[in-house]
């Protein structure tokens, strides 16, 4: 099975275990993550503006490349993923919008939303069944108490991003469950790190941070998983003392295509 992939600027400099165990584990899941050439910055945030539309017109084109190879658009970062689904939507159902997008790309063919996007944990889920991920498991994490941490961008706006539940998620309790570790479930697993604040108000976003990190350890986490290479940076940063990895590293490591993540 074969998916376009958009990786995104920060998979391929501070966050490059993300992207790498991503593309590993997913050729053991027998999928094989196409990257599309010469794909250009998300953006790092949608902007609400319908007069904007600069900045979204790396993605279009992104989602453009898939379609044309019948393919569907598979992202792993949480903030590439958030931008490229939400103007997938747009040009979907804003008919000026996507209008005004397709007439300031001046292409022969128009673009009106017809990928079908995923991130790669609704891949896992949907695509590849989390039935078979446990079948392919030959490190079973071993009862490891595993807390997920989803932030803001996962699953917000829920009306455009429709993964979960957005107050009560479950997809990667559910992949932990697969890989044979105990998901933590805590309160803050969906609240905001304070990664967007971290310059303007620095005090602030570690007051955040500390928030998650203190609620997770207090429920018994030993390890936290993140999609968000803005989040991981954020929670380290802030003096986290336990573990703070990437989901793709454990799922990694649970197929044999990683050492151990409790160094």
């Amino acid at each position: 099975m074969r998916m376009s992939y958009f990786p995104g600027c920060t998979l391929k400099n501070k966050a490059t275990d993300l992207d790498m165990y991503a593309r590993r584990s997913a050729e053991v899941l027998g999928v094989t993550l196409e990257e599309i050439e010469n794909w250009q910055c998300c953006g790092g945030v949608f902007t609400m503006s319908k007069d904007e539309v600069a900045t979204k017109l790396s993605s279009v084109r992104a989602l453009k490349d898939a379609k044309k190879k019948e393919q569907p658009l598979v992202s792993v970062c949480s903030a590439c993923h958030n931008v490229i689904k939400q103007t997938n939507h747009a040009m979907q159902n804003d008919k000026e919008f996507s209008d005004k997008v397709n007439r300031y790309m001046a292409e022969e063919e128009a673009y009106n939303g017809e990928t079908q996007v995923y991130h790669y944990l609704e891949m896992l889920r949907d695509i590849v069944g989390f039935d078979r991920v446990a079948e392919k498991v030959v490190n079973p994490l071993e009862g490891k108490k595993v807390a997920a941490y989803y932030g803001c961008l996962l699953l917000r706006p829920n009306q455009v991003m429709q993964m979960d539940d957005p107050e009560n998620p479950r997809i990667m309790e559910d992949l932990i469950k697969a890989l044979g570790g105990q998901p933590i479930i805590y309160a803050n697993r969906n609240e905001c790190c304070g990664g967007y604040i971290t310059l303007e108000s620095p005090e602030l976003a570690k007051k955040k941070s500390d928030s998650v990190l203190t609620n997770a350890k207090t429920a018994g986490a030993e390890i936290l998983i993140t999609a968000c290479p803005l989040c991981r940076y954020n929670l380290l940063k802030n003096g986290a003392d336990i573990p703070v990895v990437y989901f793709t590293e454990i799922l990694a490591e649970a197929l044999g295509v990683k050492e151990g993540t409790n160094e």
